[in-house]
């Protein structure tokens, strides 16, 4: 995600104008991928059978940085191995990981199950929701990628869906309409996000927990006290998705300046509502200079994007297509880190002793076992700007939080 850091996103769609060169016998195409290998793929199931990598894609789910770090990973490997060739290199290639959408019919949750089942690295999509599940799964079925698509309906079949599984993704609830705000969501997203997440307690409490129900700010301390009760609560585990905020920054930023996409990386903190959406833009990738005029602008205009396609769409939804997108490939980020990457990147609200809020948004690490590291060095050498709109968020980000806390403690879980 981060150009700082360097790291890859990717899905079979993002990577569609790489080309990896291997050798100069034999040509093949395989998931979108040109190929000159001296050895049959037989048993390919996605890029990490490729020993190096090139790539001029624009797709912000791949950067240029991302690339580098995939490339240095296998040659590294490769040399470790003292590997002559690509076939004896048998690296993690089979699909291997169950990932489950809960809210899999709505609108966020038709997309992103889409793009979560491009992934090579998905064995097993299951797919949840109160209705009309069946269809959607069906639908997805027919595409030709790996993984085996499930659905399930209703409450009673919400426990088979979780059994097993490594990645929870929630993006159920109800959808912003013009002139609601996210708080305006609380009272019947919060109970949504509560039932869920009693139920992953209870069937699937090592996995990976992915929130992205509105409002996040909230509905992740609820879902971290429902864990608590249950006795299953890691905070390396439990997300707030906040990507979008991250995709938006960087093609508002890419666009202001004038620079390539692909090279553009803003790192995001704070929450994930309003003025606790915090650009830091100082922090672009590559170094680039705002005026006084565009820092304002183009924080203003990140912090109320969901509002402007809210209004764009006059009442036919929100913003579901890139938020889709967003929780995409942060699906794909926990997946390489599942998978053995030690080299992955994302902002995320988790919680924090960044600041003395306990949950907060910043770059993280991730690994096998959740969160390995907090990158506390973006909160250091912040503009004047940067640092006034720190502290003026704190009081609305704490409100958020504690709302969402008092939420689930106002009553006993279900049994």
């Amino acid at each position: 995600m981060m150009a700082a850091t360097a790291t890859t996103n990717m899905t079979s769609a993002s990577i569609a104008s790489c080309n990896v060169k291997v050798g100069v016998v034999s040509k093949m195409k395989l998931s979108g991928l040109q190929m000159n290998s001296t050895h049959d793929f037989r048993n390919f199931s996605g890029l990490k059978a490729a020993a190096s990598v090139s790539c001029e894609s624009e797709s912000s789910f791949l950067g240029k940085d991302s690339v580098i770090a995939l490339r240095n990973s296998y040659e590294r490997r490769a040399v470790k191995q003292n590997i002559q060739s690509v076939a004896s290199l048998q690296p993690k290639v089979e699909a291997s990981f169950k990932v489950a959408v809960l809210g899999a019919a709505g609108g966020i949750g038709q997309p992103l199950a889409l793009l979560v089942k491009m992934s090579p690295l998905v064995s097993n999509l299951h797919l949840y929701d109160i209705a009309n599940v069946k269809g959607v799964a069906a639908d997805l079925s027919h595409c030709n990628t790996p993984s085996e698509v499930l659905p399930f309906t209703g409450p009673e079949q919400l426990g088979d869906a979780l059994k097993g599984v490594d990645v929870v993704v929630i993006p159920a609830g109800v959808p912003r309409k013009p002139g609601m705000t996210r708080d305006d969501l609380f009272n019947i997203n919060a109970g949504i996000v509560k039932t869920l997440v009693e139920a992953v307690a209870e069937n699937c409490p090592d996995a990976f927990i992915h929130i992205i129900s509105n409002p996040v700010n909230s509905t992740v301390p609820i879902a971290a006290e429902v864990l608590k009760q249950r006795g299953v609560y890691n905070p390396k585990k439990l997300f707030g998705v906040t990507t979008l905020d991250v995709v938006r920054a960087n093609t508002f930023v890419a666009q202001k300046k004038n620079v390539k996409l692909i090279d553009v990386d803003v790192p995001v903190i704070g929450g994930h509502a309003g003025i606790t959406i915090l650009p830091l833009l100082s922090k672009t990738r590559p170094s680039v200079s705002f005026t006084n005029e565009e820092i304002e602008q183009l924080t203003v205009r990140i912090q109320n994007a969901g509002t402007e396609v809210v209004e764009a769409k006059a009442g036919a939804g929100s913003a579901t297509l890139s938020m889709a997108y967003a929780a995409a490939r942060f699906v794909e980020s926990s997946l390489r880190a599942l998978d053995g990457d030690s080299d992955v990147y994302e902002c995320s609200f988790v919680q924090s002793e960044l600041t003395e809020l306990p949950f907060f948004a910043s770059r993280i690490k991730l690994g096998k076992n959740g969160i390995e590291a907090f990158l506390n060095s973006d909160l250091q050498g912040l503009t004047d700007y940067e640092s006034k709109a720190l502290e003026a968020l704190k009081p609305e980000l704490k409100a958020s939080i504690e709302k969402g806390i008092a939420f689930a403690n106002k009553q006993p879980v279900n049994a």
